[in-house]
């Protein structure tokens, strides 16, 4: 069952997937229209889940669950992975591999190969203040919280 966003409480659970480029305003609609169906059915054990989803920055799928209501199981789980990778294969893209880093030059938001970042980190390219995306985090709360955050205050600040 969809619940707007902001209505999640902060211990929601979230999945973050982050996209290898910038989707169009089009895409977005149809995209959005595709995970009000999906949260629309999602259920685990045959309940359904008090969920929601943002799409941010065009680039970002964050799909939640309010746990306190109905926890999402390994079979929810599985069907939400599913649902990524059906919208891998509908727009060609790359939303499930970890090992890439999205972070912002000035009001641009650039995706590079884990690699590439930490080279660029050894090169001063990018820096400890550098705003990163930090997608390990699990909550609404820490989303909202650490998401976007200076590489020094998240996984990232091993590279430097």
């Amino acid at each position: 069952m969809f619940v707007p966003f902001d209505t999640l409480p902060d211990e929601s659970k979230i999945w973050i997937y982050q996209c290898n480029r910038k989707f169009s305003d089009e895409e977005v609609n149809q995209i959005e229209n595709d995970l009000m169906t999906f949260v629309e059915d999602w259920s685990a054990h045959g309940t359904g889940l008090e969920a929601s989803f943002v799409v941010k920055y065009n680039r970002f799928i964050i799909l939640a669950v309010n746990q306190e209501v109905q926890m999402a199981t390994g079979c929810s789980i599985d069907k939400s992975v599913e649902f990524i990778q059906s919208l891998e294969k509908k727009y060609m893209v790359d939303l499930l591999d970890k090992m890439n880093v999205t972070y912002k030059q000035g009001e641009h938001i650039t995706h590079k190969t884990l690699t590439d970042f930490k080279r660029m980190a050894k090169e001063k390219a990018v820096s400890e203040n550098t705003i990163v995306f930090n997608n390990l985090v699990n909550t609404v709360g820490e989303w909202h919280e650490y998401w976007e955050v200076p590489a020094i205050e998240s996984w990232h600040s091993r590279f430097f």
